[in-house]
């Protein structure tokens, strides 16, 4: 039942975002044309609009974890796995004005560590979807390229009126390449003898930092309850 009344709360608001925004007038016209208890909707959602905007994130993630899970990229090179993924979690929007308006919400600076969290938790939705193992270093460093990668791409998206949004997954694919490139350099430089050699000691370092294990804390970045 209470599933049923956050997404029937989060459903109504997207009604109203295009001209009120995510608000608190969009919060209180969903909770008017659901006919819910202003308690209850307030027990769902205690931030109101910004909560709901966090709702719509989310459920976007789940949907290109749905879409990943029933796609076949068996045959695909990893790069282009990625690339599907992530076409994957932009095409699992419906409304591009919601998403207009939740870029402008978490670009304000009292949202802006939210809306980080929520880029970093799609990054991992992605590549734990794709069966990511790395367990040191790389688990973050993959995330934030990704990152990267992802919220480029939108912002492209918002602004792409190109048929099919082609525009679009040309750009992806250009973003793609660059981190590519990024990779080969770094793998160059760690089999130089004097690279490996003056970056011994950083690299001990590195050796230490371990990727999140279960038991952390799920409202950091990177964790199931982040998304």
């Amino acid at each position: 039942m209470t599933e049923t009344t956050a997404d029937s709360l989060l459903d109504a608001a997207l009604m109203h975002v295009p001209f009120d925004g995510w608000s608190e007038a969009t919060f209180r016209a969903a909770i008017r044309d659901t006919e819910t208890e202003r308690a209850v909707a307030r027990g769902l959602f205690p931030r109101g609009a910004v909560d709901l905007a966090v709702a719509y994130h989310k459920r976007g993630d789940a949907l290109m974890r749905d879409r990943i899970a029933a796609a076949d990229l068996s045959e695909m090179r990893f790069r282009d796995k990625v690339a599907f993924a992530v076409r994957a979690r932009i095409e699992a929007v419906d409304d591009r004005e919601a998403v207009r308006r939740g870029t402008t919400l978490f670009a304000l600076p009292m949202h802006a560590a939210e809306g980080a969290r929520l880029i970093w938790g799609t990054a991992d939705a992605i590549w734990t979807a794709l069966g990511d193992s790395s367990e040191d270093i790389n688990w973050y460093t993959k995330r934030a390229s990704l990152s990267g990668v992802y919220s480029a791409t939108v912002l492209y998206w918002l602004g792409d009126d190109s048929l099919g949004n082609e525009a679009t997954w040309d750009f992806l694919d250009r973003r793609i390449e660059d981190v590519m490139q990024i990779e080969k350099v770094k793998a160059s430089m760690q089999d130089n003898r004097l690279f490996g050699t003056l970056m011994a000691g950083p690299s001990k370092l590195f050796d230490l930092v371990r990727a999140p294990g279960q038991g952390m804390h799920d409202d950091l970045p990177g964790q199931s309850g982040a998304r």
